[in-house]
């Protein structure tokens, strides 16, 4: 029985500053905490967590606490069991984790199969691509990843994806949309947007599933509510119900990731959702100077979607924040490892709005001798022999799964051409089974010539090997039995080159990881160890060892530096000139940057330069209209040596006063001669003809086929093309 509540001060108070513990004490009923950058609320999260395990007698099993990253909602667990003294039985998950156990428990209820896959991006691309395929498409004409991306951008929506007349992408979405879903189906799978999908409608719709989980979870909370979808919204209504105790936790000036569906609107509706809601802030900063917060706020100050808060820096002095004006990019990036240079032995990260722009920074550190380290590189599990294994995992526990069996029907080569493989889908599409049955069919009815029946029958043979081997293996014994009878460590073995070399030794890292899982899992599985390695993310593979990481602006969400260097502040890029037609897509921008910013710890440096290269040719850049949004009187400001003083602290040009919608443009009449048929020259892919016009006016958009290059889709008004 656990201990009443004492009327003594609790413990778990003990070093929160009076916002917080209003924070951990308001336990009850619908609350929105409004966490500003670097203001403890992940310590608000487990300390609150801990309340009400330990004073109000809540049991551990009836908290759910759900995040967007592996990474923090381990270190959410972690710290929380360290506090309360023992293991937490609570779920402290991402929502695609909490949508997997939901999904594995109640999978008949779902209309699912309980064994379902989980397919990674590759898997999705590549099912995008054979759906082109079937349909006889042109790839360069229907790109598979902005496909892939429209129809995840849908049902994140909580619509499916359909073709609208009159559009013809809009009809090829949904005719390879449609056949994209029946490949996740053959397969016995589901994509990372299904899994909240599912769940979300089975909320919906079972009655009784939706009560037993609003009596298992008796408090809800959800961290970084500002990053949530539609889809999510929905499933957090569904859990909770209209009284229940559910505390959000976010920052409406960090929602960044509209592009990956996020809805801004859900924080700043909850009080009109939830209308008993409290709201509480936390506005004292723990991690910068208050000069960067300073400058931050009043960048973001200029939005008017937000609800508002000032940050106080707990920090004394610190460093004003620098802006620095680079002659070209190289300079650009020159000054910046210089300054890196001169800080040895601090965390310093560049941020960058593409990531592009990384090539001259890492040139530059390598100059140095200054080791870093790129985020949004190959991840371990990205790698292909890394995939590869996985793949023939995923063939022991679903058989069904067509995108790992193409993967390594003959990885390593087994005299299993391409032909014979379009031939057995082809064979499966007819009739209506999976690639697996398939291929057992072609043997079976001696549908196949005998070169190609034998190497799919030893295939065949091996994976069903395996699966009669794999309940008696622990994962990583699995793992060893599936590189011994596929010779796939054999095949590397005997390439005596460095690439080999490294690929083995990702293959030995793979065997720690599996042997680690084994070990730390109280009912280790090999379907629980696939879900883990599909759920991971991004940010959860940062490196916390580099001195310096270069990143992207939206990667760097979630981390912090000591020094932080924001490059290419100007027209273009920061903000990125696809948001000039929209006032919400400039605020996203400018939130963007009030991220970027509000990552440093002791410095933080602004740099643009007066050109830059684009598309092959040298243009001279201009300022980020945000560079004027920030106070300049308490800034450093500096220019490389070459082009003289830097720029006076003036207004920004007249445009950037007007409404983003009215940006100066090509003149209507020039975007109308960019018709079909219409010969074009681009500066970087030369001569052309327009194929495809879609929209008007300022919203244009073309395809247009290149010489040598093929084709591409173009902004009409960004496009820089000339009629000849």
């Amino acid at each position: 029985m656990l201990d009443s509540v004492s009327s003594e001060p609790s413990p778990l108070l003990t070093g929160l500053n009076e916002q917080q513990r209003e924070a951990v004490l308001t336990t009850d009923g619908p609350v929105l905490i409004l966490a500003g950058a670097g203001s403890g609320k992940t310590r608000v999260i487990i300390h609150r967590l801990a309340y009400l395990v330990r004073e109000k007698g809540v049991p551990a099993r009836a908290l759910l606490a759900v995040t967007f990253t592996n990474k923090a909602a381990g270190e959410m667990k972690e710290r929380a069991e360290k506090l309360l003294g023992g293991a937490l039985e609570s779920w402290i998950c991402t929502f695609h984790s909490f949508c997997v156990r939901l999904l594995r428990r109640y999978a008949v209820e779902a209309g699912i199969e309980p064994g379902f896959m989980i397919w990674d991006a590759d898997d999705q691309l590549e099912a995008v691509k054979q759906a082109l395929r079937a349909l006889a498409l042109p790839e360069k004409l229907y790109p598979p990843r902005r496909l892939l991306s429209d129809i995840s951008a849908a049902k994140n929506s909580g619509r499916p994806p359909r073709g609208e007349e009159g559009s013809p992408w809009q009809e090829t979405l949904g005719l390879v949309a449609e056949r994209y879903q029946q490949q996740l189906t053959a397969s016995r799978a589901l994509d990372f947007d299904d899994l909240l999908l599912k769940a979300a409608r089975l909320l919906e719709k079972d009655e009784r599933v939706r009560t037993l989980l609003r009596e298992r979870f008796r408090y809800v909370l959800v961290d970084e509510y500002q990053d949530t979808n539609r889809v999510q919204y929905d499933l957090v209504r569904h859990l909770v119900g209209p009284e229940g105790n559910i505390t959000v936790v976010g920052d409406e000036d960090q929602s960044i990731y509209s592009w990956r569906g996020a809805d801004i609107n859900n924080i700043l509706d909850f009080e009109r959702d939830f209308p008993a809601a409290r709201v509480l802030r936390l506005e004292e900063n723990y991690r910068s100077s208050q000069a960067i917060l300073d400058a931050a706020g009043a960048l973001v100050a200029h939005n008017r979607q937000r609800k508002g808060k000032t940050l106080r820096a707990t920090k004394q002095g610190g460093d004003p924040v620098r802006v620095h004006q680079a002659g070209d990019e190289f300079q650009e990036a020159s000054w910046v490892v210089a300054q890196v240079a001169r800080a040895r032995g601090e965390r310093a990260a560049v941020l960058y709005r593409m990531n592009a722009q990384s090539r001259l920074f890492e040139e530059a550190l390598m100059r140095q001798g200054i080791p870093y380290s790129v985020v949004g590189g190959v991840g371990f599990y990205e790698r292909r022999e890394v995939k590869d294994l996985l793949a023939y995992l995923r063939l022991v526990l679903n058989p069904d799964d067509s995108m790992a069996l193409r993967r390594v029907v003959n990885v390593p080569a087994r005299g299993i051409g391409e032909r014979t493989v379009e031939h057995l889908q082809q064979l499966a599409a007819e009739r209506g089974v999976s690639l697996w049955l398939a291929l057992q069919q072609a043997d079976d009815q001696d549908l196949l010539p005998a070169r190609a029946a034998l190497p799919l029958r030893r295939f065949r043979e091996l994976v069903l090997q395996l699966q009669k081997e794999a309940a008696a293996l622990t994962v990583k014994g699995l793992l060893e039995r599936a590189l011994h009878l596929t010779g796939y460590a054999a095949a590397l073995a005997q390439d005596d080159s460095h690439e080999s070399q490294d690929r083995l030794e990702n293959l030995a890292e793979l065997l720690s990881a599996a042997a680690d899982f084994d070990a730390r899992e109280e009912a280790p599985s090999l379907a629980g160890f696939l879900d883990r390695v599909s759920l991971l993310s991004e940010t959860d593979l940062v490196r916390g060892d580099a001195p310096v990481v270069l990143m992207t602006l939206h990667s760097a969400k979630g981390l912090e530096f000591d020094s932080i260097y924001l490059v290419g502040l100007e027209e273009g890029l920061v903000p990125h000139s696809r948001s000039h037609g929209s006032r919400e897509a400039l605020e996203e921008e400018r939130r963007l940057c009030y991220v970027g910013m509000t990552r440093a710890r002791q410095r933080l440096s602004l740099t643009w330069a007066r050109n830059r290269r684009v598309f092959g040719q040298r243009r001279p850049s201009e300022p980020s209209r945000f560079l004027f949004e920030v106070p300049r009187a308490e800034m450093v400001v500096s220019a490389d040596d070459d082009y003289g003083a830097p720029e006076p602290a003036r207004p920004p040009r007249r445009r950037f006063e007007r409404e983003p919608e009215v940006v100066v443009a090509p003149a209507a009449a020039e975007l109308d001669e960019l018709r079909p048929g219409v010969r074009v020259r681009h500066p970087l892919f030369g001569e052309g003809t327009v194929l495809q016009s879609e929209g008007a006016g300022l919203e244009k958009k073309l395809t247009v086929t290149f010489r040598g290059v093929g084709a591409k889709r173009l902004v009409a008004r960004y496009a820089a093309l000339e009629v000849i």
